[in-house]
């Protein structure tokens, strides 16, 4: 596919890609997740899916890189160690499911996670706690991280899973924050490589990704000044209202595509 017959002439088209990605930057430096959500559902309104998939690709892998390892080399790594396994099954169903983008119907998929996401966000707003018991942990994680792999692979949006996981395991802010750059930076390597097999990244889209770098690091920057002013109370329900706004999304894309 030729995606640069797909790409607006005019400036409005890019100033508005770009202003979405620093929104959607922002909102990773504020509670550590959620830029590509934001960007593929604000890019997908005036470009081709597969193109506005293309564009968050680069920034979201170099945002992430920032995010795993802005706390330095030993803290990632023993945020790594101790959720290995749901960063390996992630990283698996990344791999398989991005091969089926063009091919696998999404709509079910986006409306039932949607819905289980949105319902968890707000039943822990109202003041009710969700929690993964010890002994469950392992299968949890392994449920969840499939979970997170698929979705992620078809759509470049794996956050919410992991987030709702992070946020019943009573992970604290640095904590998720780390865990979270961790799953997404891995997660982001791999599926470089499955889109650049795909075909969605090509010669004609990495150029374009590679861009809109610039406008994601100002708004990561900033939401990360907001991020340090937030204590643990604030951070958590920040974050489970972006989780909620997250679910909707989905839930709202699963229906359109029925």
């Amino acid at each position: 596919m030729d995606f640069t017959t797909f790409w607006p002439a005019g400036p409005g088209a890019a100033a508005a890609a770009v202003a979405i990605t620093v929104l959607a930057a922002f909102v990773k430096g504020a509670t550590g997740f959620a830029m590509p959500m934001v960007m593929i559902s604000g890019l997908a309104t005036f470009l081709p899916g597969e193109l506005a998939l293309a564009l968050l690709i680069v920034p979201t892998l170099v945002t992430n890189v920032i995010q795993a390892f802005g706390g330095g080399l030993g803290r990632a790594r023993a945020a790594a160690l101790r959720y290995w396994r749901y960063i390996a099954i992630v990283l698996v169903f990344i791999a398989l499911s991005a091969q089926l983008v063009s091919v696998l119907p999404q709509s079910w998929l986006f409306l039932a996670l949607g819905t289980a996401i949105t319902g968890f966000a707000l039943w822990q707003l109202s003041g009710r706690q969700v929690t993964v018991p010890a002994h469950l942990r392992i299968r949890v994680e392994l449920a969840v991280g499939t979970v997170a792999g698929v979705i992620g692979g078809l759509s470049g949006v794996w956050g919410p899973p992991t987030v709702a996981y992070l946020s019943a395991s009573g992970a604290a802010k640095e904590e998720s924050v780390r865990v979270q750059g961790v799953v997404y930076f891995a997660g982001a390597c791999v599926l470089t490589l499955a889109h650049l097999r795909s075909g969605v990244l090509n010669a004609q889209t990495l150029p374009l990704s590679t861009a809109m770098v610039v406008p994601a690091m100002a708004g990561l920057v900033i939401g990360m000044q907001a991020r340090g002013r937030m204590d643990e109370v604030l951070f958590r329900r920040c974050t489970l209202a972006v989780l909620a706004v997250a679910g909707v999304n989905l839930v709202r894309r699963g229906l359109a595509g029925l």
